[in-house]
């Protein structure tokens, strides 16, 4: 039995190995390995995934620790895509990882090459990004789905996959439907979500402190990277068990309807 047999024998077990067999040839990209992405990422590879590119243009910080995956006390300062990818390739070294360290804008989108990917996972913090990401893989027929705000949740009974256009007490998945319209896109769009209102932050002017001040120490010690601590209006706390849950379930809903078990079509229509 090779390594990869191994690997995927107990996903075999349930999905069976023809469904195996598709998961190793299908072509995946991630936009976003922070809390959310990077669960994602790791999910997808144990399953037996095996041409995955991930994107992200920061660095690990030290306020990442609580909740993505690559974020240690020995990787501060690093490129989050490169510590993830280090990290899939120790899950299965003979796994295609491709890291991309910059982010998806409108001025550098046909650099992505999207058309190459069958699936497109977002979770983008980015609200413009975001909603561009989404707008390019409705014009271009490419499987999407995404993850709305996992950030102030501290329910995981209140997270679920949806259509976009029936999602309800998320604020980015409001903003997110009113950008879409707005430029006459659909908002039938297989999302991760919760329904939770959201949880009141605590301290969030010493938070947002303590974490800007970590992101310039680390900038002044030489590594490149955009400091999108700064750029935020504001800073909702986190918990991991939440920005996970939504990793794992991205994930899932990838996998079931590439394996045909529970569709994105499916999933539109209930």
């Amino acid at each position: 039995m090779s390594y990869y047999e191994e690997l995927t024998s107990r996903t075999a077990l349930l999905l069976g190995e023809d469904a195996v067999k598709k998961l190793s040839h299908i072509k995946i990209i991630i936009f976003g390995v922070g809390g959310v992405g990077s669960w994602c990422a790791e999910a997808l590879v144990r399953s037996g995934v095996s041409n995955l590119t991930v994107v992200d243009s920061d660095i690990v910080c030290p306020t990442n620790i609580n909740r993505q995956i690559q974020a240690t006390s020995q990787s501060i300062g690093k490129i989050k895509t490169d510590e993830i990818a280090n990290r899939l390739k120790t899950i299965n070294p003979n796994a295609n990882i491709l890291a991309v360290n910059k982010p998806f804008t409108k001025d550098n989108y046909a650099e992505f090459n999207l058309n190459n990917y069958d699936y497109i996972i977002d979770a983008i913090d980015s609200v413009s990004n975001k909603i561009f990401l989404i707008e390019k893989a409705l014009s271009l027929n490419i499987k999407i789905i995404s993850s709305m705000g996992a950030a102030a949740k501290i329910d995981t009974s209140k997270i679920k996959i949806a259509n976009l256009s029936k999602t309800t007490n998320c604020p980015l998945a409001k903003i997110v439907r009113k950008g879409l319209r707005s430029d006459n896109f659909s908002t039938d769009l297989v999302c991760v979500y919760s329904n939770e209102l959201p949880f009141k932050p605590q301290n969030i002017n010493s938070i947002k402190t303590d974490a800007d001040k970590h992101r310039k120490e680390i900038n002044n010690s030489g590594e490149i990277a955009i400091n999108w601590s700064e750029q935020k209006k504001q800073i909702n706390g986190t918990v991991v068990y939440i920005t996970s849950i939504f990793g794992m379930m991205l994930a899932g809903a990838v996998i079931n309807d590439a394996v045909e078990i529970l569709t994105f079509e499916n999933i539109l229509k209930s």
